[in-house]
C-alpha cells in the first residue's frame, strides 16, 4: 500500500454532528417543547381547556418553527462567534421572527390548531429565557469536550502552518484537540513553533506514541509525501481504528472551504462530489427557481416601489438619473449576461473605468447606502433568475474585468463559472463583506466548497440562513 491509498477516508465522517452537538440540539427542542407544554397550562387556568391533541400539535409546530427561526439567524452556526450578549440578541430576534410567522401566517392558514395570543406570548418568553440560560450554561461548561478529538498532526512545515493560521481561535477548534506537529523529512523549513513539535523517530515510534495518547485522528500535512511517510505505523493505526485524513479534506471538512493553495489534481480527480445532475441543474431546479422568484416578488414588489421612488426623489429627478441599472457580469460556462440592480451609486461612479467596491464607497448615494446595507438593490435580480440567467444559490457573478485578472493569479478561479451564479451563496454567509483579489481568493474557497457538496437541502440551508446576511449586513 502506497502512502496516498493509507490516506483515504470518508470525507463526511467529521462532517456528521458531534455527540455534543446531538445532546446540544435534543436539550434545546426539549426546552421549546417545554416552553410550548407551560404555555397551554397557562392558558388553560383563564380560557378553554386545549384538547391533547390540539396541544401536541402545537408543541410541535411551535418548536418546529423556532428551530427554523433560530437557523437562520446563524445560531445553529457551528462556529458563531458572539459572546452571550450577542446570542440573547440572536435568542430574541427568533422569538420575535417565530411569533411572527405562527401567528400571521401558520395560524392564519391553519385556524382550527390556533390557541390564543396569550399562549403565543407566554410560550415565546418562556423559550427566550430559558434557551438562554441553557446555551449560557453549556458554553460556560464547554459541553464539546465530551466529544472533542484528539489530533495529531504529521507535519511541521508550510502546509501544515496553514492550520495554525486558519484555525487558531478557540471556537474554530472546539470539535478538536491538537497534540502537536510531527517534522517529516523532506518537509521545508520548519514554520510550527517549536514548543509545538513533538519530535519523535516516527519509523519506528508514531504507532506507539498514537496508542498511548489515544489520539482519534492524524492528519497528513507534510510538504513531501513521497518515500517519507511511515507507511506500516499508518496501517496499523488504521486498522485500531484511528483515523486518517489528508491536510485538504481536514480543512474542508473543519472550514466548510477548500484550500485551493493546496490542491492537487489527483485530489480533484479522485474527490468524493464535484459531480453534476445536469438534469436537475436545468429542469427541476429552474422551476423551483421561479417559484421562489414569483413568491419573493409577491412578497417585496411594495419596498421594491418605494426604493424606486427613493432612489428617484434623490437625484433621478435632477439629473434623469436611472433608477435601475445593468452591469455586465460572467455567468455559467463564462457566458456574459447583464445583471439588474437598484442604482445605489452616483451615475458618474466608473468615470475612470472598473474599481471594486469598497465597505465605505464615496460613490454610493445615501438611499444607495441603505439599500446595500440590506441587499434590496439585489431585489431586481429576481428578473435574472426568472429569465434562467442565474440561481437562487451559487456563486455571485462577477465582472469581466476582474474575473479576467483574477483568473491569472488565482488558481482554479475559472471553476466557479461550472454552476449558475447566484443571489445569495455559501460564501456570503461565512465571509465577510470584501471587496479586493485577496478576498476574491478566500470567497473562491468557499465556492468551490459549495460547487462539491451543492444539494438541494444545502441550497436551502443556504436560502434559511440568508436571513443571517441580510439582517446583520455580513458578506457581499
Amino acid at each position: 500500500m502506497d502512502a496516498q491509498g493509507c490516506c483515504q477516508m470518508n470525507a463526511s465522517r467529521y462532517g456528521r454532528k458531534s455527540v455534543a452537538d446531538k445532546l446540544f440540539l435534543f436539550g434545546e427542542l426539549t426546552l421549546l417543547c417545554l416552553s410550548s407544554w407551560i404555555a397551554i397550562l397557562i392558558h388553560n387556568t383563564s380560557h378553554v381547556v386545549v384538547s391533547a391533541e390540539a396541544s401536541l400539535i402545537n408543541i410541535s409546530v411551535f418548536a418546529a418553527t423556532v428551530m427554523l427561526c433560530a437557523l437562520s439567524v446563524g445560531l445553529y452556526d457551528h462556529k458563531l462567534r458572539e459572546g452571550h450578549k450577542g446570542v440573547v440578541k440572536r435568542v430574541i430576534i427568533t422569538q420575535v421572527f417565530s411569533t411572527i410567522i405562527l401567528q400571521f401566517i401558520v395560524f392564519q392558514v391553519f385556524p382550527s390548531v390556533y390557541i390564543s395570543a396569550l399562549y403565543l406570548l407566554c410560550a415565546s418568553v418562556i423559550a427566550a429565557i430559558s434557551v438562554s440560560l441553557f446555551r449560557a450554561f453549556c458554553q460556560m461548561h464547554d459541553i464539546n469536550r465530551i466529544s472533542r478529538r484528539r489530533i495529531l498532526i504529521l507535519g511541521a512545515g508550510k502546509r501544515a502552518s496553514i492550520i495554525e493560521r486558519r484555525m487558531r481561535r478557540n471556537v474554530d477548534r472546539r470539535d478538536f484537540e491538537i497534540l502537536g506537529y510531527v517534522p517529516i523529512e523532506g518537509d521545508e523549513e520548519a514554520s510550527i513553533q517549536q514548543n509545538r513539535q513533538i519530535s519523535m523517530d516516527y519509523s519506528n515510534n508514531l504507532f506507539k506514541f498514537v496508542m498511548e495518547n489515544k489520539i482519534d485522528q492524524l492528519v497528513i500535512a507534510c510538504d513531501e509525501r513521497r518515500n517519507k511517510l511511515p507507511v506500516e505505523d499508518l496501517f496499523k493505526c488504521k486498522t485500531r481504528g484511528v483515523d486518517i485524513i489528508e491536510i485538504l479534506d481536514f480543512i474542508e471538512n473543519e472550514t466548510g472551504q477548500i484550500a485551493v493553495n493546496l490542491i492537487y489534481p489527483s485530489w480533484i480527480i479522485h474527490s468524493n462530489g464535484l459531480t453534476s445532475n445536469r438534469r436537475f441543474r436545468t429542469s427541476l431546479g429552474y422551476v423551483l427557481n421561479v417559484v421562489l422568484a414569483v413568491m419573493l416578488l409577491l412578497f417585496t414588489w411594495p419596498i421594491m416601489l418605494i426604493t424606486a421612488l427613493l432612489i428617484y426623489l434623490e437625484d433621478g429627478r435632477k439629473t434623469s438619473a436611472p433608477v435601475f441599472y445593468k452591469q455586465l457580469r460572467v455567468g455559467i460556462d463564462g457566458s456574459p449576461f447583464y445583471i439588474l440592480k437598484f442604482r445605489s451609486m452616483k451615475t458618474d461612479a466608473e468615470k475612470d473605468g472598473a474599481q471594486w467596491a469598497s465597505k465605505n464607497d464615496n460613490r454610493v448615494t445615501k438611499v444607495g447606502n441603505y439599500i446595500r446595507r440590506y441587499r434590496i438593490d439585489e431585489l431586481p435580480q429576481l428578473f435574472n433568475v426568472l429569465k434562467g440567467e442565474m440561481g437562487f444559490v451559487g456563486p455571485r457573478p462577477e465582472r469581466p474585468e476582474f474575473v479576467v485578472e483574477l483568473a491569472k493569479n488565482i488558481p482554479y478561479y475559472n471553476n466557479r463559472h461550472n454552476v449558475k451564479p447566484g443571489l445569495t451563496g455559501w460564501a456570503q454567509l461565512k465571509y465577510p463583506y470584501g471587496a479586493t483579489a485577496e478576498d476574491a481568493q478566500e470567497k473562491l474557497k468557499f465556492d468551490l466548497y459549495y460547487i462539491k457538496h451543492r444539494s438541494l437541502i444545502l441550497d436551502l440551508v443556504i436560502l434559511i440562513r440568508t436571513v443571517e446576511v441580510v439582517l446583520f449586513g455580513r458578506g457581499r
